[in-house]
């Protein structure tokens, strides 16, 4: 059985995000975002640390 991780989105924040907009969210759309953003940050470790550096940068992502 997979570790659950540690959501690394502010629910609320979202879910006013998206009800600004006048939509619902699930929810299985906030485990799906925390997901994405764990994926996002992965790849810019590795790109960082693929040109030899310790701090992640915008352009990183």
């Amino acid at each position: 059985m997979a570790k659950k991780r540690e959501s690394l989105i502010v629910a609320s924040k979202v879910k006013a995000y998206i009800k600004s907009k006048k939509m619902m969210t699930s929810s299985e759309a906030l485990g799906a975002i925390s997901d994405k953003v764990y994926c996002m940050l992965d790849d810019a470790i590795a790109r960082t640390k693929g040109n030899r550096r310790s701090t992640v940068k915008a352009q990183d992502l």
